[in-house]
């Protein structure tokens, strides 16, 4: 009998000890790779459907969604994590687009612009919007908005192609565009722009660059998605009959030259998503990131073999109006086919770190750099 009980007991736990708890749940940040001395947080958690990304004058960061609402997430204490999550608005259609300036937030959802006055001072109270421009188009397909100040003061907004490849009906789309902060003024900057969903200014030129998704459809490996520099207002680059700089699309681009249109800065890879790219303006991270270009890569849906579920960094010469190379800066969310997280927009803070949001795994992570 004490034979038989002996392997019984040599498993139950001796009378007053802990059970041994059950193995930690593996931590996906621990997936991502960073050149040495990068490391990652989280920022913030169960920020649902993450977007577009903006900071307030009081260190407040500013999130849209593709869903129905925006968050703000403080840090009060300035120690890298927001201090909570508080909801500004909801019931809106895709407020993907946040922007600050004045303390006031501009919100863009598909066919409209609003703004929330002095913002920071009643986070928890948030005012009536103001309708600052509602007359963009209304169609969903590419509708949601990425928008921000540029250095002229005013306010840039996409207006996406309704359609995978298409002759857009209305002129305005398939544009970016700018107009006063009180909405009036509309006028377009660049043309022939298929999907951007991010644009930044170079810090050495104030020339606009920008991020474009490619059409579908063409296979696994065509067209590449693009990184483009507006010299000046009024460019075409492209759409519907041209993609990356040299590719005639099969049934728009009959009888036109490639010529004709501005090539991209750079060709990103095919399909990858490239969205709310980011000059790094900091002082944290080594002299060689300044004033270099990163670019979250949301991610490949249209490819039998997925790609992006990144962030890239492509450089520019010290002139600022070259893209040099184009590499990975930080890498897996994406294990084998599986994605676990998507990275959507990008932020600097005051302190040099860098904000991404994730869409997928509903979160805003913080990049900081220490040696």
């Amino acid at each position: 009998m004490i034979r038989r009980l002996l392997p019984l007991l040599l498993v139950l736990p001796l009378a007053g000890a802990r059970p041994t708890p059950p193995p930690a749940a593996p931590d996906n940040l621990a997936k991502i790779k960073l050149p040495a001395g990068f490391r990652i947080g989280y920022y913030a958690q169960n920020v649902a459907g993450a977007r577009s990304l903006a900071l307030g004058p009081d260190g407040t960061v500013y999130v849209g969604t593709r869903g129905s609402k925006v968050y703000a997430l403080p840090d009060r204490n300035h120690d890298g994590k927001a201090d909570e999550l508080v909801t500004i608005a909801s019931g809106l259609n895709e407020p993907n687009g946040v922007a600050v300036r004045g303390g006031a937030l501009y919100v863009a959802e598909i066919s409209r612009v609003l703004r929330y006055d002095n913002i920071a001072a009643k986070l928890k109270t948030p005012p009536k919007p103001v309708v600052v421009y509602d007359q963009l188009p209304d169609k969903e397909h590419h509708g949601w908005k990425y928008i921000n100040f540029g250095p002229d003061g005013k306010l840039y907004i996409p207006v996406g192609a309704p359609c995978n490849v298409c002759l857009p009906e209305e002129p305005i789309f398939a544009t970016i565009n700018r107009m006063n902060p009180d909405g009036t003024g509309l006028e377009t900057v660049a043309y022939g722009v298929r999907n951007s969903v991010g644009f930044d200014w170079s810090p050495i030129d104030k020339a606009l660059w920008f991020t474009d998704n490619g059409r579908d459809m063409l296979g696994d490996d065509k067209p590449a998605d693009e990184l483009n520099r507006a010299a000046n207002a009024g460019l075409h680059f492209g759409f519907p009959y041209v993609f990356q700089g040299d590719l005639l699309d099969p049934q728009f681009g009959k009888g036109k030259a490639t010529s004709t249109y501005t090539p991209p800065a750079r060709k990103l890879g095919p399909h990858v998503a490239a969205l709310g790219m980011k000059f790094y303006t900091g002082k944290m991270f080594p002299a060689a990131y300044r004033n270099q270009i990163f670019i979250p890569e949301h991610g490949s849906w249209n490819r039998s073999s997925k790609i992006g579920y990144r962030i890239s960094l492509v450089r520019v010469d010290a002139s600022g109006k070259q893209a040099t190379s184009y590499e990975t800066f930080a890498s897996g969310w994406l294990q084998g086919q599986s994605s676990w997280g998507r990275p959507v927009a990008l932020l600097v803070l005051p302190d040099g770190s860098l904000l991404v949001s994730d869409d997928q795994n509903d979160c805003v992570y913080r990049i900081s750099y220490s040696e």
